[in-house]
């Protein structure tokens, strides 16, 4: 009889521990992590990135093919407009102006042999046209010796051709030999030097770069690429900050001033160019280098803000709540508050954001006064929902 009592007694005990601990969950009250509301700067960007690069870059060719004979230059040089930096092997070029100034030599022979043969051939015609008029010559003769000179003076006007061509073929030789001495077109950096003493360049096709010459590297242009769906908010001479891996810790600023209006499709993803001049008077960007670009759209100073969290979050027992009413209840822009224990939505009207913080500029909050960003503990609907009788037990 004392076992069934005792054993009685344990029952009852296990089943008072199981009723306390399912009505204990059952009563949980909800907890959350609030944040105040506090008043700052909000600035709005639109994010994209770019390559640093020169404002002018001239790549520098050659017109003439041939062996580079001297290199004066190197990476990193200051160069002047009009200074010599490589010089192709001149000796085939210097050949061809001797051989087109001995042309032309023989040219301006040739024209005083065709002179002196029409000052003959008129002293001849002259002579038989007076003979004719006295009957001592044949008409045919006549007639011979004055085919003759205007044969002679069309050939001065041959030899005077031949000089007028020799001479062009002159000052091209003379060009050519000229363009074996590269120069540089602008007063600017050499970026990069392509090619060594002994090396054969040919310009047959197409011009080869020997150099890359930068301008001015004090002034410098980012080359970014901006979404489609953020170019509408991006305009000219807006400021921008933007940063580079060499320099993590320092904000470079800059301006917009140009937007292409030439798409970029890259995998069915529409790009816009978006060029940034950037002041680099103390030389640290250099060409190349990748930046994250932010383009300030809007900025707001000294307005309420409140955390996008906040805009996001909905009480647990509501989430799967889609009813009609509900929906219109919610309606536009709201965050939600403590009233006594139970969370209280308050529509707000919003601004610009920033990503963390969005403006508030109506709604029924005051400075510092919480809202809520997180629920920390689940519903009792939902904790009803994930019980079952024997994993309790």
């Amino acid at each position: 009889m004392m076992k069934r009592i005792l054993f009685g007694i344990v029952i009852l005990l296990a089943l008072g521990g199981v009723a306390f601990i399912f009505y204990s969950r059952n009563e949980v009250a909800l907890s959350f992590r609030t944040e105040k509301v506090t008043t700052g700067d909000i600035v709005s960007t639109v994010t994209a990135t770019g390559t640093v690069n020169a404002v002018t870059m001239v790549l520098v060719g050659t017109q003439v093919s041939g062996t580079i004979k001297d290199i004066y230059v190197d990476f990193n040089s200051h160069v002047n407009k009009g200074q010599v930096i490589a010089q192709i092997d001149p000796a085939t070029f210097e050949a061809q102006v001797e051989q087109a100034r001995a042309n032309l030599l023989s040219a301006h022979a040739n024209l005083e042999k065709a002179v002196a043969a029409l000052l003959d051939a008129k002293r001849t015609m002259e002579r038989n046209q007076e003979l004719y008029s006295q009957n001592m010559v044949a008409k045919s003769e006549m007639d011979s010796s004055e085919t003759n000179y205007e044969s002679a003076r069309a050939q001065v006007s041959v030899a005077k051709a031949q000089i007028s061509q020799t001479e062009a073929a002159l000052r091209l030789s003379e060009i050519n030999l000229r363009y074996t001495k590269i120069v540089s077109p602008v007063d600017g950096t050499v970026v990069s030097r392509n090619v060594d003493i002994g090396q054969t360049v040919a310009a047959s096709f197409q011009t080869p770069t020997l150099f890359n010459i930068a301008q001015d590297l004090t002034k410098m242009q980012i080359d970014s690429s901006a979404a489609e769906a953020d170019i509408g908010r991006i305009m000219v001479d807006q400021s921008v900050e933007f940063t580079v891996d060499a320099y993590p810790e320092v904000t470079f600023k800059g301006r917009v001033s140009e937007i292409r209006n030439a798409p970029i499709v890259v995998q069915n993803v529409v790009t816009y160019n978006v060029v940034v001049k950037v002041d680099n008077r103390e030389l640290k960007l250099k060409p190349g280098m990748t930046a994250n670009v932010s383009v300030i759209v809007s900025e707001k100073k000294g307005v309420l803000k409140i955390p996008n969290a906040a805009l996001r979050f909905r009480p647990p027992d509501m989430r799967n709540k889609d009813t009609s009413k509900d929906k219109s209840r919610e309606r536009g822009s709201g965050v939600w508050i403590l009233e006594g224990e139970k969370p209280k939505r308050v529509k707000v009207t919003t601004g610009i954001s920033d990503g963390s913080y969005m403006e508030m500029i109506s709604g029924d909050l005051r400075l510092g006064q919480e809202v809520i960003v997180e629920s920390l503990t689940k519903s009792t609907t939902s904790g009803q929902a994930g019980r079952t009788g024997p994993r309790m037990f």
